[in-house]
């Protein structure tokens, strides 16, 4: 779904003005230590982890979740909070004029189930990398320092995670 009832409503009053939007993000990395990444097609093609805004009364790793159920067709779980993100690099523009700012929450996760099947509408591609082979794609701003906090999170959580976790 490009835009929420939500956000269209809110749109419908402002316009294109800037809007700060929470958002979450997932790193969601397989067994083979390699992060999710997917081609978004309303940022302009370009490769980030997925996610979205968060609607109201919502709660930020339940929007993780849904938007990559949505966007991705994967079902995951939350293992993590890498951190939380906001400034410049958070800015972005649409082709129809939105101006937007995030305030996005980064969440560490595995895939719990379903199937990789890009949505088409919002997520043309979706491709497990590891760290290096993320290094050169064409990014939003704020993408290659949430990649290399991910996999730092990820490793971490390695060190720290027991055989059955």
């Amino acid at each position: 779904m490009p835009i929420s009832e939500f956000l269209a409503g809110v749109r419908a009053k402002v316009g294109n003005d800037l809007l700060i939007l929470p958002s979450a993000t997932a790193c969601v990395f397989d067994d083979q230590g390699r992060m999710l990444v997917a081609l978004h097609k309303e940022q302009g093609d370009v490769w980030a982890p997925p996610g979205g805004i968060i609607e109201p009364d919502e709660s930020p790793d339940d929007a993780v979740v849904r938007e990559v159920r949505e966007e991705i067709g994967l079902d995951i779980r939350v293992r993590g909070l890498i951190g939380a993100y906001g400034g410049p690099l958070y800015r972005a523009s649409y082709a129809n004029g939105d101006q937007v700012s995030f305030v996005m929450s980064v969440y560490g996760c595995v895939v719990a189930g379903g199937a990789l099947s890009p949505d088409g509408i919002e997520i043309d591609e979706a491709r497990w990398l590891s760290e290096p082979e993320t290094v050169g794609l064409p990014m939003p701003a704020w993408a290659p320092a949430i990649i290399l906090e991910g996999f730092a999170w990820w490793r971490a959580s390695r060190d720290t995670r027991s055989p059955a976790a």
